[in-house]
């Protein structure tokens, strides 16, 4: 009977807030929701491990393929779309990036209905297959791979990524941060793995037949997605879009400032995982080190992942979020801008995946921080259709500054990624002096509402 309970009370947060609020991330984030811990249960085991290892896989072949699109960009450039601009090359991994954003949101809401019943499953067949559509492209053909790598595949990962990481909240109560830790390291392998494996495979086998060997490898990861993860808790029965987002949470001037931050910051956070590799040929860095710099800045940026979120809980999202953001501003403007050597560059590239993660992580984190609980899945949502656009149009604006692949274009590209990550990181900060406990009540009527919901949580902000 007691279990029962538990059970019931675990439902009813997940329809309050929404169980993919936990999880909203290109990367795979953890999100901790502000909530009372419930009642001792069932807390890991073999089944709960085994859910974690399939969203891992999960992952792997979603985000992961996300954080290879660079790879795609240098090959596509240079051999298969030649005719085509750098810009639209890079639209092609901005949809991507849109649609697991903007598409995620709404995948929350069918993931509360059915569970992961239908998202896997539909999700795993329609990912394999748009890489196996990419593989047939032909030369010169953008259409081809704007539909098949850019929109299908898109669309793929979308269906995969919030189902396979809001699950855990099924499994896990007070070991949620290590699952979703564990989690999300799948995604951070992905980008370290797959860029090799590409890279390895096109001059052995082609780029037709490396592209289907790197499904194949997708295919039995989500195989074994498809059979390992599953829902715990009962579920709604019934679809409902009204609540994916909140459109009130504007009023807020905290809320405000933090979603044009993120604006800033996401306009530009993907440039240098899309051009990293293109900017080292253009150095003259050795092939068989410039194939591996986006490994590297994924590789680095697994712990940038986790452990900025284990701060934060102690010292508030901010005070971790705006000196990360600082510290990738510097690495643009200080060693991008004047790098012209192999070390310098791969420098940069270490440095840069280790401190940018932290806005994936810590940005729904504040968000989290401000909003009210039974409000916090829409918030969300909103905040993340704001990063969805940012996304989608940044790296192709960073395309059209590089017209050519020359000194003064590169220039061009560095120092606009450097401007946005300045003034995303100002906005953020500001955000945390309007939250000031002095300040708040002056921008809002209802300041227990507007401002927090205790003291403790000014204290964090």
């Amino acid at each position: 009977m007691q279990a029962r309970t538990i059970a019931d009370e675990e439902t009813l947060d997940f329809e309050k807030s929404g169980v993919d609020t936990d999880t909203l991330t290109v990367a795979g984030s953890y999100v901790p929701k502000p909530e009372p811990p419930l009642p001792a249960l069932q807390d890991g085991g073999k089944e709960a491990w085994t859910v974690v290892l399939g969203a891992a896989l999960a992952l792997f072949a979603s985000a992961g393929m996300v954080n290879t699109y660079g790879a795609f960009q240098d090959y596509y450039e240079a051999t298969l779309l030649p005719s085509s601009s750098s810009a639209s090359i890079s639209l092609i991994g901005s949809l991507q990036i849109f649609f697991l954003y903007f598409i995620g949101t709404l995948t929350g809401r069918v993931f509360d209905a059915y569970g992961t019943k239908y998202p896997i499953p539909l999700g795993s067949i329609i990912t394999v297959f748009s890489l196996m559509m990419v593989s047939l492209c032909e030369k010169d053909q953008a259409y081809q791979v704007f539909l098949s790598h850019g929109v299908l595949f898109g669309f793929g990962i979308a269906l995969l990524f919030n189902p396979a990481v809001a699950v855990l909240g099924h499994w896990f109560r007070k070991r949620r941060a290590l699952a979703i830790g564990l989690t999300t390291g799948g995604s951070a392998s992905g980008g370290v793995v797959l860029p090799i494996l590409l890279e390895k495979l096109i001059p052995v086998v082609g780029f037709g037949w490396a592209v289907r060997i790197v499904a194949f490898v997708l295919l039995a990861c989500l195989v074994v997605s498809c059979v390992t993860i599953r829902t715990r808790l009962p579920l709604s029965g019934q679809v409902s879009f009204r609540t994916a987002i909140d459109f009130g949470g504007f009023k807020d001037p905290r809320y405000t400032l933090a979603s044009i931050g993120a604006f800033l910051l996401f306009y530009g956070f993907f440039i240098p995982y899309f051009y990293i590799q293109i900017y080292a040929n253009f150095r003259g860095v050795p092939s068989h080190i410039a194939k591996y710099l986006l490994a590297i800045m994924n590789a680095t940026n697994v712990p940038s992942r986790i452990f900025p979120g284990y701060i934060a809980d102690k010292t508030g999202p901010l005070k971790v979020f705006v000196p990360a953001a600082a510290i990738c501003s510097v690495l643009l403007l200080g060693l991008w801008l004047p790098s012209r050597n192999t070390a310098s560059i791969v420098a940069f590239a270490a440095l840069y995946g280790l401190f940018s993660g932290a806005f994936v992580s810590l940005l729904p984190t504040y968000i989290a921080s401000i909003s009210p609980r039974e409000k916090l899945g829409a918030r969300l949502g909103s905040v993340y259709m704001v990063v969805a656009v940012a996304s989608l149009v940044g790296t192709p604006t960073g395309g059209a500054l590089l017209k050519k692949t020359d000194e003064e274009h590169f220039r061009n590209l560095i120092v606009f990624c450097g401007v946005l990550s300045i003034a995303g990181t100002v906005m953020m900060a500001l955000a945390g002096v309007v939250g000031s406990s002095r300040l708040c009540g002056l921008w809002g009527r209802r300041r227990a509402q507007d401002c927090g919901d205790s003291a403790d949580l000014q204290a964090k902000v």
